[in-house]
């Protein structure tokens, strides 16, 4: 790709979201949204290969038609309230739909379909991008709107979420998939917790963005794509071996390690709401999505490849260490303390 074409690509891809999150206008925001969703899909056809050609036509029909019910709900509540300002959502209607169509942008359940596809055909670093950064905008605008929104319409959603997110990983050997599955998973804590606790919700989404992050950067480092092709990475970096174990057991949101944290206070806060049956039912349907991350953690660090002379040999091979990957582990695994500190901001 040339070097001027990745500028404005990268340029694209960060000033967008940005400017979702910074407008109070819907035509800037849904500007903003166009303009992350363009800068994406030459990232995702870029290996000039039918399944990312494939990934990229759906992920642009996708994002085309949540944008469209984007303007068509901001335009019917701005027909009927003569107002074009984010937080003024007053048309149930409107707002309804608004989360429907924002709920595509995030690719959680029911409207969950088009993620996995994408992200198997696409790299490991714009899978990461997808993942992580493009959830920015959406969740953004569901925060400003989050006092028009209807509650047992985003519980609702958030629990179908979480028992997809569970549910749909568990017979899937590509990694890419299984964090695709994950993320549906943690969208459905953001989205359950959403209208009760929106600076929880934020809290949430950053620590998922870390763990994310770092898992994505690990299996792009340990160059797999399978589940199968973990059981050699050992041989390649043994403590980078150790730290993907533990990064996944905090993405499973095992004490006392980051990712039981903002469970921990999601919990606790539908807890306070008297929301027992709905949080019994995320816990329970938590253990599906503990059960892949498990597999994963078994095949990594468990079992071994057969005792050969091809084995034994590649740990000879220079690896392609990333200093920084080290700051990004230990933010996956230890800012359990620093709960407090959230305590008092939230």
């Amino acid at each position: 790709m040339s070097p001027y074409a990745s500028m404005i690509i990268i340029t694209s891809l960060i000033m967008g979201p940005l400017l979702t999150v910074s407008s109070n206008h819907w035509i800037m925001a849904w500007i903003g949204l166009e303009i992350s969703t363009l800068a994406m899909i030459p990232l995702i056809a870029k290996q000039h290969h039918p399944r990312a050609i494939e990934a990229a036509t759906k992920y642009f029909l996708t994002q085309a038609a949540a944008s469209t019910l984007i303007l068509a709900s901001s335009t019917a509540n701005a027909w009927k309230t003569g107002q074009w300002d984010i937080t003024h959502m007053s048309l149930e209607p409107s707002c309804c739909l608004l989360t429907l169509a924002l709920t595509i942008k995030l690719g959680a359940a029911p409207f969950h379909f088009w993620l996995p596809e994408v992200l198997q055909g696409t790299t490991m670093m714009t899978a990461m991008i997808l993942t992580t950064w493009q959830k920015l905008a959406p969740l953004s605008l569901l925060t400003m709107t989050v006092q028009s929104l209807n509650t047992p319409l985003t519980v609702l959603l958030g629990l179908t979420s979480i028992i997809i997110g569970g549910w749909g990983g568990l017979n899937q050997t590509q990694l890419r998939k299984i964090m695709a599955f994950s993320s549906i998973a943690h969208l459905g804590w953001m989205i359950t917790i959403l209208t009760l606790s929106p600076k929880l919700m934020m809290i949430t989404f950053f620590t998922y963005v870390i763990m994310t992050s770092t898992m994505f950067m690990m299996l792009k480092t340990l160059e797999t794509n399978k589940i199968s092709m973990m059981m050699t990475s050992w041989t390649k970096l043994p403590m980078l071996n150790v730290a993907m174990m533990l990064t996944l057991m905090s993405l499973a949101g095992l004490p006392p390690l980051t990712g039981f944290m903002p469970k921990w206070l999601i919990i606790q806060e539908l807890s306070k709401q008297h929301m027992s049956l709905t949080t019994t039912m995320m816990v329970i349907m938590s253990m599906l999505s503990l059960f892949f991350y498990l597999r994963t953690s078994y095949q990594t660090t468990i079992t071994l490849p057969p005792n050969s002379i091809n084995y034994s040999q590649q740990w000879r091979h220079k690896p392609n260490q990333k200093h920084y990957l080290a700051t990004m582990t230990m933010m996956s695994t230890t800012l359990l303390p620093t709960t407090p500190t959230l305590l008092a901001l939230i």
